[in-house]
């Protein structure tokens, strides 16, 4: 799997950058050939030499001193990488990323490169948990970048909390699950909606529900990062993934036409958005005042966007239960004329609105049901596209 892939090892200066020799150790073993970037901090913690030793290959310390066959060091490497995997990442490394700063050889290698770029953080408990730093790590993971969350445990410090650098086999893993999953999606047309919608009452008030859009975004990203050229048509206010088409809409109507259109050439559409069953019959132009002794609306049906959706595309749906999960997912499977529906109970802990988890259990047409374990959005995400990829592999 990795044999003959070229990795870009970025190597930065804490305390886990010992383990790194590890990681290069057991990737070169794999078959890859493995190119160690350092930034001068890491050199501090561990010698070039050290991974010369363990990789056969120069190592590059620096933008002036050109260690190797390439003449313009973070160009040549950035066009050969097949992936970027910086292990240890320090805040600073992961703050100037961010930032779009590039002022050593790694940073320059990351921002020239087209190539996906994993990264995992190891630090202090407290420096990891810092707003800045969590607020730097979401900004990675819209541009896609893709994170392996530090482990808990005994810290250098003396302490014990969340920052440490994960074991080597984890890393791998994420390395090679990237490289598997960058492109089986190439030249796909895949539309997400996310969000929920929001349908006025009047020019203040609207009727909506609690959906945040998580889950439509995170379809989105993952989609994106597999090769596909995305579409979302999001009701939530947050601002979409870099490298996918957005559409903004509000109400029902507004997301049944954008879906229409978005899906004259789609191979799949995922409605992972919250559309709202109703909305008012009559919307006043102006603020409602306060009335006495309280407000009467009249609620007419919306459509139903994914059984009216029409086309040869795989049509994924969500049903969001609160009791009776898997038979009332499956009327909506069979009534909306679906290939996967996607099914949580937004009663357990974990797998409601707002949280960046959810526990889902995936059931395909053919009756075939798939229970996952509580796990991020983007790797419910990932599963879903799995399941997707299998059925247009198929067609």
């Amino acid at each position: 799997m990795l044999t003959n892939k070229t990795i870009v090892l970025g190597i930065t200066g804490g305390i886990a950058a010992y383990k790194a020799v590890d990681i290069a150790s057991k990737l070169t073993q794999a078959g890859a050939k493995v190119e160690v970037v350092m930034t001068e901090s890491a050199t501090r913690f561990i010698t070039p030499l050290t991974l010369r030793a363990i990789t056969g290959r120069p190592v590059v310390t620096s933008m002036w001193e050109p260690a190797g066959e390439f003449r313009v060091e973070h160009i040549a490497l950035a066009e050969a990488a097949d992936i970027i995997a910086i292990a240890p990442a320090t805040a600073n490394i992961i703050a100037r990323l961010a930032a779009g700063i590039s002022d050593d050889i790694l940073s320059c290698t990351v921002l020239a490169s087209k190539a996906p770029v994993l990264v995992a953080p190891a630090m202090h408990t407290a420096m990891f948990l810092n707003p800045v730093t969590q607020e730097n790590l979401a900004r990675l993971k819209a541009r896609g970048f893709i994170i392996v969350d530090p482990a808990s445990g005994k810290l250098a410090s003396g302490g014990q909390g969340v920052g440490r650098l994960p074991d080597t086999e984890i890393i791998i893993a994420a390395i090679e699950k990237t490289l598997t999953r960058s492109s089986d999606l190439d030249g796909r047309h895949i539309v997400v909606t996310a969000g929920g919608t929001r349908e006025p009452i009047d020019p203040v008030r609207y009727v909506g529900n609690r959906s945040s859009g998580k889950m439509g975004y995170a379809l989105a990203e993952a989609a994106r990062d597999r090769g596909a050229t995305v579409v979302l048509i999001t009701a939530s206010p947050h601002p979409g993934p870099s490298g996918v088409e957005v559409v903004t809409v509000e109400t029902a109507t507004q997301m049944q036409s954008a879906v229409a259109k978005a899906t004259v050439s789609a191979d799949a559409l995922i409605m992972a958005a919250a559309v709202a069953d109703y909305r008012p019959k009559n919307v006043s132009p102006t603020k409602i005042k306060k009335q006495a002794p309280g407000l009467t609306l009249e609620l007419v049906r919306n459509p139903d966007i994914l059984a009216e959706a029409m086309g040869s595309f795989i049509k994924v749906g969500f049903a969001a239960e609160s009791e009776n999960l898997l038979e009332n997912a499956r009327q909506k499977l069979e009534m909306k004329q679906l290939d996967i529906i996607v099914a949580n109970d937004i009663t357990e802990t974990g797998s409601g609105f707002a949280v960046e988890t959810n526990r889902v259990t995936l059931i395909d047409k053919q009756g075939n049901v798939t229970e996952l374990p509580l796990m991020t959005k983007r790797e419910v995400a990932d599963k879903i596209l799995d399941r997707v990829g299998e059925l247009l592999t198929k067609r």
